[in-house]
């Protein structure tokens, strides 16, 4: 394939949502297999529904995904400009030419008579679609009309018989009837064009080559197709790739959680394991492999092999794909993702020495094998940077309540304060010789120490986490739970 040209269009109406993040994604893909040219609009003429900070946070969470642009809003590019708000002027005259070419009309028709219509062709059986009376208008007629005060829409003339055949990459030959299509509007009262009109010219003036797209534009498709025959264009490649779904295959919505990628990244979810899951809604790598680089699907690729089925949507899989890029990525980009949610904590000064930096690497590398996010990953570490922490409750029931436990701590405090060197080797080897001196099996003693130096029943090795803890602040946090035993008798 050459000259491939494909685009992402967004309606700022909101953050970037999942379902669009893997339009993008697909579009990108697609793009950079083929050595092709990946496009972003923004979608703006529904004044209506814009939200002033939308476009900068589309842009935002686009680029945190690592999907780059070659041409629009904030690069340029030779089909510009690439907001529609900005190319009025071209809607305008392709206007123009379809009515001059008496391919489009006026119509004057108040939106009170067209519901009157409408229920009237309900009652009857009927299709509620516009009933074209305003299709042949004499220009007297415009004329009183206008004077009324109406101000008209302007409709394409669609064929009322034959059929729109939409030749699909994904989901094949998609035949609709004309006779259900009506002479929808391309031009509303204000003068702003409608969506399935720019969408076409914009393809079109921009040279897509392929529309890829969600599943719910199909119904749309036609339309632009017969934009595209008035208007005298050829047609770009459409595929239509699956729905996302909830698990319980409803429509996604907030109630089954976290739906756009500002609230992920929010949540502490790393990019590449957003890009990963994306790139498996709906389309396998050879082999079924799970774990996939970027580089990877760009590699491998094909919109033939997008599914037909809907996508179900389970941040359990996506949880699970974080967790593995958590354990497998550069420690020192670990930490620099994990110190946002520190901050967050209250974990950590503002300026961070180099000595903090080195010791966090540690802390990091001791606690990201039991961690599935950025925010987990933060709050495995809380208690190595602070000393302000609560002891597990149910923790403190199973081990702190059992008789002696005090004492016991106690003699593990002592053996512990006799070491010079104290690291994981050491103190291990410290409290094996007491254990077998005690009679005592290791979890009598291991489980209560964990608990008195961290506050919680599980995390790291014991060992490892008295290594970097050190010396003075494990004997200080034992004889703290020492303390708060004796204040439970």
């Amino acid at each position: 394939m050459t000259d491939i040209r494909v685009r992402f269009a967004p309606s700022p109406t909101g953050y970037l949502h999942i379902g669009g993040a893997r339009t993008a994604l697909f579009n990108w893909l697609f793009a950079r297999h083929n050595n092709g040219r990946f496009i972003l609009r923004i979608e703006d003429t529904d004044r209506g529904r814009l939200k002033a900070d939308s476009v900068e946070q589309i842009i935002s969470s686009m680029k945190w995904l690592g999907l780059d642009w070659d041409e629009g809003p904030d690069v340029g590019g030779d089909y510009g400009p690439y907001f529609q708000s900005q190319r009025l002027d071209l809607y305008s005259k392709e206007i123009r030419r379809l009515l001059d070419e008496d391919k489009a009309y006026y119509c004057y028709c108040t939106q009170e008579e067209l519901e009157q219509r409408r229920q009237q062709a309900i009652k009857e059986g009927k299709a509620s679609r516009y009933d074209g009376r305003c299709r042949n208008l004499a220009v007297g007629e415009q004329q009183s009309l206008q004077k009324q005060g109406r101000k008209p829409v302007v409709r394409l003339k669609v064929p009322s018989e034959g059929v729109t055949v939409v030749e699909d990459v994904i989901r094949g030959t998609v035949t609709f009837d004309n006779a259900l299509l009506d002479d929808f509007i391309i031009q509303k009262s204000d003068g702003m064009p409608t969506y399935n009109f720019v969408c076409a010219v914009d393809d079109h003036a921009m040279e897509i080559s392929h529309v890829i797209r969600a599943e719910e534009h199909l119904s749309n498709t036609p339309k632009q197709l017969l934009v595209y025959q008035a208007l005298g264009y050829d047609a770009p490649v459409f595929a239509h790739v699956p729905m996302i779904l909830a698990p319980d295959r409803s429509k996604l919505s907030k109630r089954h959680g976290a739906t756009s990628v500002e609230e992920f990244r929010d949540q502490g979810y790393l990019p590449e394991a957003i890009v990963n899951y994306l790139a498996l809604l709906g389309w396998s790598p050879e082999g079924g492999q799970e774990m996939i680089s970027m580089e990877e699907c760009v590699k491998q690729f094909d919109l033939a092999k997008v599914s037909k089925n809907a996508a179900i949507y389970d941040t359990k899989k996506l949880t699970w794909l974080n967790g593995n890029y958590i354990r497998s990525i550069d420690i020192d980009r670990l930490v620099d993702l994990s110190i946002p949610f520190m901050w967050q904590k209250g974990l950590l000064p503002e300026q961070i020495s180099p000595d903090m930096r080195d010791y966090l690497k540690r802390v990091v590398a001791a606690v990201r094998e039991r961690t599935r996010t950025l925010v987990e990953l933060a709050d495995a570490c809380s208690y190595f940077l602070t000393n302000d922490f609560e002891f597990d409750v149910a923790g403190v029931k199973k081990y702190f309540l059992k008789e002696g436990v005090a004492e016991l701590l106690q003699k593990g405090r002592l053996v512990l304060q006799s070491l010079d060197k104290f690291d994981a080797a050491s103190t291990e080897a410290a409290y094996r010789a007491l254990i077998d001196e005690l009679g005592i099996k290791g979890a009598d003693i291991i489980h209560p120490t964990r608990l008195a130096i961290s506050g919680r029943t599980v995390g790291p090795g014991l060992f490892d986490i008295m290594e970097l803890l050190g010396k003075e602040r494990t004997l200080d946090r034992m004889a703290r739970a020492i303390e708060y035993i004796k204040k439970l008798a």
